[in-house]
Protein backbone atom coordinates (compact mmCIF):
# COMPACT_ATOMS: atom_id res chain seq x y z
CA UNK A 1 0.00 0.00 0.00
CA UNK A 2 1.64 3.21 -1.17
CA UNK A 3 -0.35 6.20 0.05
CA UNK A 4 1.93 8.63 -1.72
CA UNK A 5 0.95 7.10 -5.07
CA UNK A 6 -2.60 5.88 -4.50
CA UNK A 7 -3.79 8.95 -2.58
CA UNK A 8 -2.06 12.05 -4.03
CA UNK A 9 -4.00 14.60 -1.97
CA UNK A 10 -2.26 17.96 -1.80
CA UNK A 11 0.92 16.61 -3.40
CA UNK A 12 2.90 18.37 -6.08
CA UNK A 13 3.54 16.55 -9.37
CA UNK A 14 7.12 17.35 -10.38
CA UNK A 15 7.24 15.26 -13.55
CA UNK A 16 6.02 15.57 -16.24
CA UNK A 17 5.91 19.36 -16.54
CA UNK A 18 2.60 20.28 -18.20
CA UNK A 19 1.32 23.59 -19.50
CA UNK A 20 -0.52 24.02 -16.20
CA UNK A 21 2.85 23.92 -14.41
CA UNK A 22 4.16 26.76 -16.58
CA UNK A 23 1.33 29.17 -15.77
CA UNK A 24 1.97 31.96 -13.30
CA UNK A 25 0.83 30.91 -9.80
CA UNK A 26 -1.12 34.15 -9.38
CA UNK A 27 -3.13 33.37 -12.52
CA UNK A 28 -3.77 29.81 -11.35
CA UNK A 29 -4.89 31.13 -7.97
CA UNK A 30 -7.33 33.45 -9.75
CA UNK A 31 -8.65 30.46 -11.73
CA UNK A 32 -9.06 28.51 -8.49
CA UNK A 33 -11.06 31.36 -6.93
CA UNK A 34 -13.16 31.42 -10.10
CA UNK A 35 -14.00 27.73 -9.81
CA UNK A 36 -14.85 28.21 -6.12
CA UNK A 37 -17.03 31.31 -6.60
CA UNK A 38 -18.68 30.71 -9.99
CA UNK A 39 -21.01 27.89 -8.80
CA UNK A 40 -22.57 30.19 -6.18
CA UNK A 41 -26.11 31.22 -7.18
CA UNK A 42 -25.67 29.53 -10.56
CA UNK A 43 -28.12 27.34 -12.42
CA UNK A 44 -27.57 23.55 -12.67
CA UNK A 45 -26.47 23.74 -16.31
CA UNK A 46 -23.64 26.10 -15.41
CA UNK A 47 -22.49 23.87 -12.56
CA UNK A 48 -22.36 20.85 -14.85
CA UNK A 49 -20.41 22.95 -17.35
CA UNK A 50 -17.78 23.74 -14.70
CA UNK A 51 -17.39 20.03 -13.92
CA UNK A 52 -16.87 19.25 -17.61
CA UNK A 53 -14.37 22.11 -17.87
CA UNK A 54 -12.31 20.72 -14.98
CA UNK A 55 -12.20 17.28 -16.59
CA UNK A 56 -11.18 18.78 -19.94
CA UNK A 57 -8.38 20.76 -18.26
CA UNK A 58 -7.07 17.56 -16.70
CA UNK A 59 -7.13 15.70 -20.00
CA UNK A 60 -5.62 18.56 -22.01
CA UNK A 61 -2.72 18.92 -19.56
CA UNK A 62 -1.84 15.24 -20.13
CA UNK A 63 -1.46 14.51 -16.44
CA UNK A 64 -0.52 10.83 -16.00
CA UNK A 65 -3.46 8.51 -15.60
CA UNK A 66 -2.05 6.94 -12.45
CA UNK A 67 -2.20 10.31 -10.69
CA UNK A 68 -5.82 11.28 -11.18
CA UNK A 69 -7.55 8.00 -12.12
CA UNK A 70 -8.17 6.64 -8.65
CA UNK A 71 -8.78 9.98 -7.04
CA UNK A 72 -11.24 11.17 -9.69
CA UNK A 73 -12.89 7.76 -9.66
CA UNK A 74 -13.59 7.88 -5.93
CA UNK A 75 -14.70 11.50 -6.17
CA UNK A 76 -17.08 10.79 -9.04
CA UNK A 77 -18.48 7.80 -7.14
CA UNK A 78 -19.07 10.00 -4.09
CA UNK A 79 -20.74 12.68 -6.20
CA UNK A 80 -23.02 10.15 -7.95
CA UNK A 81 -23.93 8.70 -4.55
CA UNK A 82 -24.78 12.17 -3.25
CA UNK A 83 -26.82 12.81 -6.41
CA UNK A 84 -28.83 9.60 -6.01
CA UNK A 85 -29.51 10.08 -2.29
CA UNK A 86 -30.51 13.72 -2.66
CA UNK A 87 -32.76 12.96 -5.64
CA UNK A 88 -34.80 10.24 -3.89
CA UNK A 89 -34.98 11.97 -0.50
CA UNK A 90 -37.89 14.33 0.24
CA UNK A 91 -37.39 17.71 -1.40
CA UNK A 92 -38.47 19.63 1.73
CA UNK A 93 -40.93 21.86 -0.11
CA UNK A 94 -43.14 23.63 2.43
CA UNK A 95 -46.82 23.11 1.54
CA UNK A 96 -49.43 25.54 2.81
CA UNK A 97 -52.12 23.87 4.91
CA UNK A 98 -55.47 25.02 6.23
CA UNK A 99 -56.64 24.14 9.76
CA UNK A 100 -59.62 21.80 10.02
CA UNK A 101 -61.42 23.90 12.64
CA UNK A 102 -62.11 27.64 12.38
CA UNK A 103 -59.94 30.06 14.27
CA UNK A 104 -62.85 31.40 16.42
CA UNK A 105 -65.01 28.40 17.24
CA UNK A 106 -67.34 30.32 19.59
CA UNK A 107 -68.30 32.92 16.99
CA UNK A 108 -68.73 30.18 14.41
CA UNK A 109 -71.12 28.25 16.70
CA UNK A 110 -73.35 31.34 17.16
CA UNK A 111 -74.02 31.68 13.43
CA UNK A 112 -77.64 31.02 12.27
CA UNK A 113 -78.51 27.56 11.09
CA UNK A 114 -79.72 28.80 7.71
CA UNK A 115 -77.78 31.20 5.61
CA UNK A 116 -79.59 34.37 4.47
CA UNK A 117 -80.68 34.47 0.82
CA UNK A 118 -78.17 35.94 -1.54
CA UNK A 119 -79.05 39.48 -2.69
CA UNK A 120 -80.19 39.78 -6.27
CA UNK A 121 -77.96 41.96 -8.40
CA UNK A 122 -79.45 45.32 -9.31
CA UNK A 123 -80.10 45.57 -13.06
CA UNK A 124 -79.26 48.64 -15.10
CA UNK A 125 -81.65 51.48 -14.37
CA UNK A 126 -84.89 50.47 -16.20
CA UNK A 127 -87.84 50.82 -13.80
CA UNK A 128 -90.48 49.48 -16.22
CA UNK A 129 -88.35 46.73 -17.85
CA UNK A 130 -89.04 47.99 -21.36
CA UNK A 131 -87.33 46.09 -24.16
CA UNK A 132 -85.66 43.60 -21.83
CA UNK A 133 -86.39 39.92 -21.46
CA UNK A 134 -86.25 38.30 -18.05
CA UNK A 135 -84.00 35.51 -19.28
CA UNK A 136 -81.74 37.57 -21.51
CA UNK A 137 -78.20 38.05 -20.20
CA UNK A 138 -76.65 41.50 -20.37
CA UNK A 139 -74.33 41.96 -23.31
CA UNK A 140 -70.65 42.36 -22.34
CA UNK A 141 -69.13 45.76 -22.77
CA UNK A 142 -66.70 46.15 -25.67
CA UNK A 143 -63.12 45.37 -24.69
CA UNK A 144 -64.18 43.38 -21.59
CA UNK A 145 -64.68 39.95 -23.10
CA UNK A 146 -64.04 36.95 -20.88
CA UNK A 147 -60.42 35.79 -21.11
CA UNK A 148 -59.80 32.43 -22.67
CA UNK A 149 -58.60 29.70 -20.32
CA UNK A 150 -55.00 28.49 -20.77
CA UNK A 151 -54.57 25.21 -22.52
CA UNK A 152 -53.25 22.29 -20.45
CA UNK A 153 -49.54 21.43 -20.81
CA UNK A 154 -47.44 18.33 -20.16
CA UNK A 155 -45.75 19.91 -17.10
CA UNK A 156 -45.48 17.63 -14.07
CA UNK A 157 -43.81 18.43 -10.77
CA UNK A 158 -43.16 14.73 -10.08
CA UNK A 159 -40.58 13.44 -12.56
CA UNK A 160 -40.39 9.78 -11.49
CA UNK A 161 -42.85 7.84 -9.33
CA UNK A 162 -41.95 4.17 -8.83
CA UNK A 163 -43.28 2.71 -5.61
CA UNK A 164 -41.57 4.35 -2.61
CA UNK A 165 -39.14 6.25 -4.88
CA UNK A 166 -40.33 9.73 -5.81
CA UNK A 167 -38.15 12.19 -7.72
CA UNK A 168 -39.48 15.71 -8.11
CA UNK A 169 -38.14 18.65 -10.05
CA UNK A 170 -36.97 20.34 -6.87
CA UNK A 171 -35.13 17.25 -5.56
CA UNK A 172 -33.49 16.71 -8.98
CA UNK A 173 -32.33 20.32 -9.08
CA UNK A 174 -31.03 20.10 -5.51
CA UNK A 175 -29.18 16.84 -6.24
CA UNK A 176 -27.47 18.41 -9.26
CA UNK A 177 -26.40 21.43 -7.24
CA UNK A 178 -24.99 19.43 -4.31
CA UNK A 179 -23.07 16.83 -6.37
CA UNK A 180 -21.53 19.32 -8.80
CA UNK A 181 -20.56 21.72 -6.02
CA UNK A 182 -18.82 18.91 -4.12
CA UNK A 183 -16.84 17.85 -7.19
CA UNK A 184 -15.89 21.42 -8.12
CA UNK A 185 -14.68 22.39 -4.65
CA UNK A 186 -12.56 19.28 -4.06
CA UNK A 187 -11.13 18.62 -7.50
CA UNK A 188 -10.32 22.23 -8.43
CA UNK A 189 -8.32 22.63 -5.21
CA UNK A 190 -6.51 19.34 -5.75
CA UNK A 191 -5.71 20.19 -9.38
CA UNK A 192 -4.23 23.51 -8.27
CA UNK A 193 -2.02 21.85 -5.63
CA UNK A 194 -1.07 19.11 -8.09
CA UNK A 195 0.35 21.55 -10.65
CA UNK A 196 1.71 24.26 -8.34
CA UNK A 197 4.71 23.93 -6.03
CA UNK A 198 4.21 24.91 -2.37
CA UNK A 199 6.66 27.81 -2.77
CA UNK A 200 4.66 29.13 -5.72
CA UNK A 201 1.43 28.82 -3.77
CA UNK A 202 2.95 30.79 -0.92
CA UNK A 203 4.30 33.49 -3.22
CA UNK A 204 0.96 33.86 -5.01
CA UNK A 205 -1.02 34.15 -1.78
CA UNK A 206 1.49 36.62 -0.32
CA UNK A 207 1.31 38.70 -3.51
CA UNK A 208 -2.49 38.82 -3.47
CA UNK A 209 -2.51 39.64 0.26
CA UNK A 210 0.00 42.47 -0.11
CA UNK A 211 -2.61 45.27 0.33
CA UNK A 212 -3.46 43.85 3.77
CA UNK A 213 -0.10 45.02 5.09
CA UNK A 214 -1.62 48.46 5.45
CA UNK A 215 -3.89 47.04 8.16
CA UNK A 216 -0.80 45.60 9.94
CA UNK A 217 -1.71 42.00 9.25
CA UNK A 218 1.14 39.42 9.44
CA UNK A 219 1.08 38.51 5.76
CA UNK A 220 4.57 37.00 5.74
CA UNK A 221 3.87 34.86 8.81
CA UNK A 222 0.65 33.57 7.27
CA UNK A 223 2.38 32.65 4.01
CA UNK A 224 5.23 30.93 5.86
CA UNK A 225 2.78 28.90 7.95
CA UNK A 226 0.94 27.89 4.79
CA UNK A 227 4.19 26.77 3.14
CA UNK A 228 5.19 24.64 6.12
CA UNK A 229 1.74 23.05 6.29
CA UNK A 230 1.83 22.14 2.60
CA UNK A 231 5.30 20.67 3.02
CA UNK A 232 4.08 18.71 6.04
CA UNK A 233 1.30 16.86 4.18
CA UNK A 234 3.65 14.32 2.49
CA UNK A 235 5.37 13.73 5.83
CA UNK A 236 2.05 12.86 7.47
CA UNK A 237 1.17 10.43 4.67
CA UNK A 238 4.61 8.86 4.89
CA UNK A 239 4.32 8.33 8.65
CA UNK A 240 0.85 6.79 8.28
CA UNK A 241 2.12 4.50 5.54
CA UNK A 242 5.13 3.35 7.60
CA UNK A 243 2.97 2.59 10.66
CA UNK A 244 0.45 0.62 8.59
CA UNK A 245 3.27 -1.42 7.05
CA UNK A 246 4.81 -2.06 10.47
CA UNK A 247 1.49 -3.36 11.81
CA UNK A 248 0.85 -5.56 8.76
CA UNK A 249 4.33 -7.15 8.87
CA UNK A 250 3.76 -8.39 12.44
CA UNK A 251 0.96 -10.75 11.31
CA UNK A 252 -1.39 -9.88 14.16
CA UNK A 253 -4.37 -12.20 14.54
CA UNK A 254 -7.14 -9.65 15.05
CA UNK A 255 -9.79 -12.32 15.69
CA UNK A 256 -7.97 -13.61 18.77
CA UNK A 257 -7.35 -10.12 20.09
CA UNK A 258 -10.99 -9.18 20.17
CA UNK A 259 -12.52 -5.75 20.04
CA UNK A 260 -10.98 -4.37 23.24
CA UNK A 261 -7.38 -5.43 22.58
CA UNK A 262 -7.67 -4.44 18.92
CA UNK A 263 -8.75 -0.95 19.96
CA UNK A 264 -5.77 -0.79 22.34
CA UNK A 265 -3.38 -1.71 19.51
CA UNK A 266 -4.77 1.01 17.24
CA UNK A 267 -4.63 3.49 20.11
CA UNK A 268 -0.93 2.72 20.52
CA UNK A 269 -0.44 3.19 16.77
CA UNK A 270 -2.19 6.58 16.90
CA UNK A 271 -0.05 7.61 19.86
CA UNK A 272 3.10 6.60 18.00
CA UNK A 273 1.93 8.56 14.95
CA UNK A 274 1.47 11.69 17.03
CA UNK A 275 4.94 11.28 18.54
CA UNK A 276 6.54 10.88 15.11
CA UNK A 277 4.77 13.95 13.74
CA UNK A 278 5.87 16.06 16.71
CA UNK A 279 9.41 14.79 16.22
CA UNK A 280 9.31 15.77 12.53
CA UNK A 281 8.03 19.24 13.46
CA UNK A 282 10.85 19.65 15.97
CA UNK A 283 13.41 18.62 13.34
CA UNK A 284 12.03 21.21 10.89
CA UNK A 285 12.20 23.93 13.57
CA UNK A 286 15.79 22.95 14.40
CA UNK A 287 16.78 23.07 10.73
CA UNK A 288 15.33 26.57 10.42
CA UNK A 289 17.25 27.75 13.51
CA UNK A 290 20.54 26.33 12.20
CA UNK A 291 20.07 28.26 8.95
CA UNK A 292 19.72 31.51 10.89
CA UNK A 293 15.98 31.93 10.47
CA UNK A 294 14.90 34.35 13.21
CA UNK A 295 11.64 35.88 11.97
CA UNK A 296 9.86 36.12 8.59
CA UNK A 297 10.23 39.90 8.40
CA UNK A 298 14.00 39.86 9.07
CA UNK A 299 14.77 36.67 7.15
CA UNK A 300 12.85 37.32 3.95
CA UNK A 301 12.75 34.45 1.50
CA UNK A 302 12.18 35.03 -2.20
CA UNK A 303 9.82 32.19 -2.92
CA UNK A 304 9.27 32.73 -6.63
CA UNK A 305 10.09 35.22 -9.39
CA UNK A 306 6.87 36.37 -11.03
CA UNK A 307 6.78 36.84 -14.78
CA UNK A 308 3.71 36.92 -17.01
CA UNK A 309 4.06 35.14 -20.36
CA UNK A 310 1.78 34.82 -23.37
CA UNK A 311 0.04 31.79 -21.89
CA UNK A 312 -0.69 33.73 -18.70
CA UNK A 313 -2.36 36.55 -20.64
CA UNK A 314 -4.47 33.98 -22.52
CA UNK A 315 -5.49 32.46 -19.18
CA UNK A 316 -6.44 35.91 -17.84
CA UNK A 317 -8.57 36.51 -20.95
CA UNK A 318 -10.18 33.12 -20.33
CA UNK A 319 -11.12 34.19 -16.80
CA UNK A 320 -12.77 37.35 -18.11
CA UNK A 321 -14.70 35.40 -20.76
CA UNK A 322 -15.79 32.83 -18.20
CA UNK A 323 -17.12 35.47 -15.82
CA UNK A 324 -18.85 37.28 -18.67
CA UNK A 325 -20.61 34.06 -19.67
CA UNK A 326 -21.41 33.43 -16.01
CA UNK A 327 -23.24 36.73 -15.59
CA UNK A 328 -25.08 36.38 -18.90
CA UNK A 329 -26.13 32.72 -18.95
CA UNK A 330 -25.20 31.29 -15.56
CA UNK A 331 -27.73 33.03 -13.32
CA UNK A 332 -30.35 31.16 -11.36
CA UNK A 333 -33.63 30.50 -13.09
Amino acid sequence: MDLLRSLPLGLYLEQPVTWLHRLDPRVKLAWLMTFLAAPLLANPFWRILLVVLLILLTLSARIPLRVWRQQMGWLLFLCFLMFALTAILPDGLNAKHQPRLPADELAFAQQPAQLPPAPTPNPWYNPFGWGQSKTAAPAPLPGLEAPSLPQPTDYSYVVVKRGPITITRRSLDLATRVSTLLFTLIYSTNLYLLTTAPEEVTAAIENWMEPLRRFKLPVTEISLTLTLSLRFIPLVLEEVQNLIRSVSTRAINWKKLGLRRGAQVWLMVAERLLENLLLRAEQIAGAMKVRGFTSPNQHRVEWYQFRLRIGDWIAIAGILLLWGARFIWGGTV
